[in-house]
């Protein structure tokens, strides 16, 4: 239950990265990478806090990176 937990706040924190860089098209691509490397980091610490595990927490975090880049990619397909 812990796991579905995180994976659903990290969900969300990677919908607000999505929305922060859509806002910010303009900026230059280091800016870019900084705030990801901030919110990946957010994530990381937010789902440490719940499964105590640095190790769980670090394959928690890019799976659900990489399955909500999968997703927000095939949808992108759709919809344009």
């Amino acid at each position: 239950m812990k796991v579905y937990i995180v994976v659903l706040l990290q969900f969300m924190i990677w919908s607000g990265y999505t929305f922060i860089e859509w806002l910010s098209k303009h900026d230059q691509l280091i800016y870019k990478v900084i705030m990801f490397f901030v919110f990946y980091y957010l994530a990381f610490l937010i789902g440490n806090k719940v499964t105590k595990s640095k190790a769980k927490t670090l394959f928690i975090t890019s799976l659900s990176l990489v399955i909500y880049t999968s997703l927000h990619y095939t949808f992108t397909l759709f919809i344009h």
